[in-house]
């Protein structure tokens, strides 16, 4: 029998970009980065399949000005090629955490990560590698929230954790509205009904139709990380 404590074998946690800015105006905070490579790295330890998308915002960010007017398609495949600053840079700091880690490039740079391929990604699952996916899908138009559902589904995830700065999803949104309610649990119906931000719309209905659950959580709450791969009552669970 299982006796392990662990409420999920493989998870998929999608971080944004912005989350590794601490409170730096842009870029990447060391003492950010190496507190969440220490929540990763402890239920990694633990025996969790673990996959990471990670978005670009806290580089693009930083170039955005420079954007303004610039062509979509284009600002779209700079922003893909943060991703792969900041999946290079998780990877690092994995490594010095003791957590061995391998990047997939949905766009082909081979000189510096290896190309996405699945059956590659799901053997590293299996032996227990942290495996970031990086260049979101490798198209402009979508969103690394798009990526994490589209890889969730492909590797077989149980579940999407959607990281944020907010411990939830609220009836309102928490930062003007003192008042707002967060939920434990929303159908995916309720959601839309009540025109809640979870995920992009693509994303959302990518995980609705899979019935593949998100779990919307506060990655700068110290211990929330591990408390959601054990089933503890954090965050809110958005559900069929």
């Amino acid at each position: 029998m299982d006796q392990s404590p662990l409420k999920y074998r493989r998870i998929l946690l999608k971080l944004s970009g912005e989350a590794l800015m601490g409170n730096e105006p842009y870029g990447i905070d060391r003492v950010t980065i190496a507190r969440m490579v220490r929540e990763i790295a402890e239920v990694s330890l633990m025996g969790l399949e673990l996959a990471i998308v990670i978005g670009g915002g806290n580089i693009f960010r930083g170039v955005a000005g420079g954007a303004a007017g610039m062509d979509r398609a284009t600002a779209d495949y700079m922003g893909m090629l943060a991703t792969v600053m900041n999946a290079l840079a998780l990877q690092d700091a994995l490594r010095l955490g003791g957590v061995e880690a391998r990047v997939q490039s949905a766009l082909k740079i081979e000189q510096v990560v290896e190309p996405y391929i699945r059956p590659k990604a799901l053997r590293y699952l299996e032996e227990r590698k942290v495996v970031i996916f990086a260049a979101g899908t490798g198209n402009p138009f979508f969103t690394t929230d798009t990526a994490a559902a589209l890889r969730a589904a492909e590797v077989g995830a149980q579940i999407v954790l959607k990281a944020t700065k907010v411990d939830g999803v609220y009836d309102a949104d928490p930062m003007t509205h003192p008042n707002a309610v967060r939920f434990d649990r929303i159908s995916f119906d309720e959601a839309i009904s009540r025109r809640l931000s979870v995920l992009d719309a693509t994303a959302f209905a990518l995980c609705r139709d899979q019935k593949l659950p998100i779990k919307v959580f506060s990655i700068l709450k110290e211990g929330a990380l591990k408390r959601v791969v054990l089933g503890e009552d954090e965050g809110t669970l958005v559900h069929v």
